[in-house]
Parts: structure tokens; C-alpha cells; sequence
């Protein structure tokens, strides 16, 4: 089976890990039946109890860590979105920034760097200065959920800040869906018909003026069992940055 991982233990982990992410998280509130067109979740977005409580016992854990619904990174300007499944435990939950602290981050901001989505260097922490050009990073799902499985109710609750997010892009040309939850999730965002969008690694897919192109996500366990290889990955983001240029 195919997995959509979204937490893998950071391979150079000898200890235990105190990192706590400089970004500032400080959205305009979200309550229950109101300010839901925000782009981001409060810190303390009650919408999951689930997830919430999740949330909860891991600032009791770890308390340096950043542990709070982790925003989008990168310029509202950008023509290309990345949409991961969620935050992985010791990856962006530890260290706020998306894909940052984990193996997926390794093979997507290398590749980002490599086909000049991004610049400067990945170092695995939010201080490190990479930054990304034309090109934005977000999540279906906004805080870790246990076991790195969301519930479809937490899905479903969360896309209204997925499809707030797209809707403040107003140079939105492609979005890479990391995963099939995340293509599944953004073709309810877009209003795709499934049947006529079916998930596969490399398939893209017209919605307006959008592109939607499909990946495997970028998990240790999918690259690691060979389903995902990094030329794989990375013949993904050529398509995509041909069709950009």
C-alpha cells in the first residue's frame, strides 16, 4: 500500500530535540462559524478536538517545540502551490515551517533548489535561510494528527483554510498535490469531478486556469520501497516548471 506519509524521524536525530521555529504564528483568530475565510488556523484552533488535544499533550511533552497549526510558506504572489498531506510530528510540528525537519523535506527542497523554486540552502531548520521563489508551501491539514493519520472529518474541516489559501493567490497557475489525500481534498477545493481527475503519479489535470499535477508523496517509506524514486519526483516539477515558463 501506498502511503501518504507525513512524518518520517529526522535520520541525523542522536537525542533528544529541543528546536523551536522562529516563525511567527499569529493569524487573525478563527472561532467556530466565524472569520473562516482566514488563510490560517488561530494557534489554539479549536475546530479539531482531535487534533487539538493532540496538540495539547504535545506542548506538555515538548514544550520548546512549535506546536501549533503550521502555516503556508512562501510569497501569496506565487504561481505554484505545494500541498502536503500534514504536519509531521518531529518535522514541521517541531520546527514550524512545512516539510522542515524531516525526510520529505531533503528530496522537496532539494528539487525545489534544483529547478529554481527555491534559494540558498536547506539546512533542516526555519533559520536557515532558504527561501522560495514563485512557489508556495501548504498543507491539507494544518496540525499533526495522531499517528499522522487525519480523520476525513479533519479533512473536510481544514479545506477551509486550503481553499482560503488559493483563493489569496492571485497569480495561482499550478498546485502540486503531494499524495492522493492531498489531490483528493484539493479536487473538492476545485470542484473536480473524481472520476474525471483519477489520482495517478505524473496525470495533470485542468481546472480553469489551474493545473493540478499529481505526485507521490515525497515519504521516506514511498522512496525508500521504490514507489517513489527522486527522478520520479523530480520529472514532476520540470513538467511543471516547463508549463510556468
Amino acid at each position: 500500500m501506498r502511503r501518504n506519509s507525513c512524518s518520517a524521524r529526522p535520520r541525523w536525530h542522536h537525542g533528544a530535540q529541543t528546536t523551536i521555529s522562529t516563525i511567527s504564528n499569529e493569524p487573525a483568530p478563527v472561532k467556530s462559524g466565524a472569520a473562516l475565510s482566514a488563510t490560517e488556523p488561530d494557534r489554539d484552533c479549536p475546530l479539531c478536538p482531535r487534533l487539538a488535544e493532540f496538540r495539547t499533550q504535545a506542548r506538555r511533552k515538548e514544550p520548546e517545540w512549535f506546536n501549533a497549526p503550521v502555516p503556508s510558506f512562501g510569497d501569496a504572489d506565487a504561481r505554484l502551490l505545494i500541498v502536503g498531506l500534514a504536519p509531521g510530528l518531529q518535522g514541521a510540528n517541531r520546527t514550524g515551517r512545512p516539510f522542515t525537519g524531516d525526510y520529505a523535506g531533503e528530496l522537496l527542497y532539494g528539487t525545489l533548489l534544483d529547478y529554481g523554486f527555491a534559494s540558498g540552502h536547506y539546512e533542516a531548520r526555519p533559520d536557515d535561510g532558504l527561501k522560495l521563489v514563485d512557489c508556495r508551501i501548504s498543507n491539507a491539514v494544518r496540525c499533526v494528527p495522531p499517528q499522522n493519520k487525519p480523520l476525513p472529518t479533519e479533512i473536510g474541516t481544514c479545506r477551509t483554510f486550503l481553499a482560503a489559501t488559493i483563493t489569496a493567490m492571485p497569480r495561482l497557475r499550478a498546485i502540486v498535490a503531494l499524495g492522493r489525500i492531498a489531490h483528493e481534498t484539493l479536487l473538492k477545493t476545485l470542484k473536480l469531478r473524481s472520476t474525471a481527475a483519477p489520482f495517478a503519479h505524473g496525470a495533470v489535470h485542468q481546472a480553469g486556469q489551474l493545473k493540478l499535477y499529481d505526485s507521490y508523496h515525497c515519504s521516506r517509506y514511498n522512496t525508500n520501497t521504490g514507489v517513489l524514486t527522486p527522478e520520479m519526483f523530480r520529472a514532476v516539477f520540470a513538467k511543471v516548471k516547463a508549463d510556468l515558463d
